[in-house]
């Protein structure tokens, strides 16, 4: 399976738009971390850690601050 980090960044950022209510930036992070590591194969949830912390030009600090709570 190729993954495609474009393409992960964007399902992310589509999935904490929705989980955001306008709440602690904290909170929705965990709701959506929640949800990735729910619905998101293993090899996907890797590949987005990964390039979080490689690439940190590529996700946006919300984005890093799910990465950092998938399991």
């Amino acid at each position: 399976m190729t993954v495609n980090i474009e393409k992960l960044v964007r399902m992310a950022q589509q999935i904490a738009a929705n989980m955001d209510y306008g709440e602690d930036a904290d909170l929705v992070a965990q709701r959506c971390a929640g949800h990735i590591n729910k619905y998101w194969d293993q090899r996907m949830r890797a590949e987005f850690k990964a390039q979080a912390s490689a690439r940190p030009d590529l996700i946006s600090n919300q984005l890093q601050l799910v990465a950092s709570k998938l399991d």
